[in-house]
């Protein structure tokens, strides 16, 4: 049976404390015992550790650092099979990236999803795994084909998260025998150790990877993967955008009512053009009306029209935005905001398709599809009484939920690459390429005006960027995290400590947390590098990995 570890503590002897394991605890070396009364000697654990960081800051390949990480755990811990797993965002499925004792073959069929398998289950759960016997646990799918019943009755698996602040990015894991159980848990510890001092590497690597793909895959960001459905200028591959797609090309082609939900920013306007563009009147007005834009008193005069001396100032007839719909899609923005008046208006044009303008008797009949949207609770102005519940019924029939930024975390950089070509393009100036530290900060913002901020981020950002590059500071202060904001105001001096903490992270990112190389780099003393790591609060053994790639 598995055994899945969530901060518990295990004792040897009685009452010693060999290791704690809590998710908020960053793992370190004081809890490692060194004992060899366990059957197995373990006081080359430090050696072993010691090993493992050089290797991971000595600038090789993410691929050439695991593989020799693996073959150190063999060395160390004599273990039979290793691998390193990554998780890609982009298809929800878990990947081996390096292994120990595994075949090509075997690792190519070492794919996993989310909660499949321990391997699944450790990414799904951020929780270590420890099976004490292979044989006799289920969740052990064996998916490589590595494991013999015969040879490797006795094996035991441990798998744990490989963890980036709060993203899980893959596991590491190893197969062996042993003949102690507390054993078995030192060498949980060991392995919480080396997957949190290879964790940044991994992070600058699938940032890497997936900044080079959508580079590479930039023409094809406007398209749903269906030949059936053309997604406009919606841009996105996120796995909650896809979803979205699933359900824009169901509904395109029928004639339903459909409800746009989503906060501000989130591109509501773009799913309802991209509706009408794949509908059976694509050919036909396709008409806009912000109903938060206009007072109450000219609302239903916009929407319906009016007769000429229908209220002061109607000089003439005027047809309404459902007239000029006629044959085609009108798309309701804000619907929420509507009067109960209009409400009780909009509500017969969807059950009959006619209305009378303000001012007549006479009644007009219009083949019109409606398209609504609102960033409010619709159900929870119906139970307060702010909006009517029939209406809600009859426009709520097929609802559409577009997230939020901050839940694409893919998308970012995506969206960040498009508007950076398209501003640089509007602007005439040379595409820049956006400086890693400034993904990080793309990457851990919140987001709360969504797409339409990072839209007006990346504008800015492109028209202050230096010599091809947006770095980090080109970006606003809310987005700087709060060690970089030195001085509250935005003074000159605000300014430059904004600068030269960049300049000093982009300087440890080049050389590998090598002070030296970067003091020169910068042109200053290793001493004066030395205060101002202190200044920001900066661990130049945080960037020992991050020249990885």
């Amino acid at each position: 049976m598995a055994i899945v570890l969530r901060g518990e503590m295990k004792m040897l002897n009685g009452n010693k404390r060999v290791f704690t394991l809590s998710e908020n605890e960053t793992p370190g070396l004081a809890p490692l015992s060194f004992s060899c009364r366990l059957g197995e000697c373990r006081s080359e654990l430090m050696p072993l550790l010691s090993e493992v960081s050089k290797v991971v800051s000595s600038g090789g390949s993410l691929s050439q650092t695991l593989k020799l990480v693996l073959e150190l755990l063999q060395k160390h811990l004599q273990v039979i099979r290793a691998m390193i797993t990554l998780y890609d965002a982009s298809c929800d499925q878990i990947f081996i990236h390096e292994s120990y004792g595994l075949s090509a073959e075997e690792v190519e069929k070492g794919v996993y999803a989310p909660g499949e398998g321990i391997t699944g289950r450790v990414i799904e759960t951020r929780q270590p795994i420890i099976v004490p016997n292979i044989a006799d646990d289920p969740m052990f799918l064996n998916r490589t084909g590595s494991w013999n019943k015969a040879r490797d009755s006795q094996l035991s698996f441990i798998c744990v998260p490989i963890i980036r602040g709060v993203k899980v990015m893959g596991t590491l894991g190893i197969e062996r025998v042993y003949n102690n159980e507390q054993l078995r848990y030192l060498d949980l510890e060991v392995l919480r150790v080396i997957a949190a001092i290879i964790a940044q590497a991994v992070e600058l690597h699938l940032l890497e990877r997936a900044h080079q793909r959508i580079l590479r895959t930039q023409p094809a960001l406007h398209h749903s993967g269906s030949n059936l459905f053309d997604t406009g200028d919606i841009i996105g591959r996120s796995r909650p955008m896809m979803a979205v797609y699933r359900l824009l090309e169901k509904v395109s082609r029928a004639r339903t009512t459909v409800l746009i939900l989503g906060e501000s920013g989130v591109g509501k306007e773009r799913i309802a053009s991209a509706i009408h563009h794949n509908s059976y009147c694509a050919n036909g007005p396709f008409v806009k009306f912000n109903c938060a834009s206009l007072p109450e008193s000219v609302i239903e005069s916009e929407l319906f029209g009016h007769e000429k001396g229908a209220f002061t100032g109607a000089i003439s007839r005027r047809a309404g935005r459902f007239e000029d719909a006629d044959g085609g899609t009108i798309f309701l923005d804000e619907v929420g905001e509507l009067s109960p008046s209009a409400q009780a208006k909009l509500l017969r044009v969807l059950q009959e398709r006619s209305f009378e303008r303000v001012g007549s008797n006479e009644t007009l009949k219009v083949n019109v599809r409606i398209l609504a949207a609102t960033h409010r609770n619709l159900s929870e102005m119906v139970a307060q009484g702010a909006f009517r519940e029939d209406l809600f019924y009859r426009l709520n029939v097929f609802p559409i939920d577009i997230p939020p930024l901050r839940e694409r975390g893919s998308d970012i950089l995506i969206l960040a690459d498009y508007f950076t070509n398209h501003f640089a393009g509007e602007q005439g100036v040379d595409v820049p390429t956006i400086a890693t530290p400034a993904l990080n900060l793309l990457l851990n913002y919140q987001w709360p005006g969504n797409v339409r901020e990072l839209e007006n981020v990346m504008e800015r950002a492109v028209l202050l960027a230096d010599e091809g590059m947006i770095h980090s500071y080109h970006l606003p202060i809310n987005l700087q995290p709060m060690n970089t904001i030195v001085i509250q105001n935005e003074g000159l001096e605000a300014r430059l400590a904004r600068v030269e903490y960049d300049l000093i992270v982009e300087a440890l990112t080049k050389y590998q947390g090598n002070v030296s190389r970067a003091a020169d780099f910068l042109g200053m003393t290793r001493r004066a590098l030395g205060l101002r790591l202190s200044r920001y609060q900066l661990n130049y053994k945080d960037y020992r990995e991050v020249g990885l790639r």
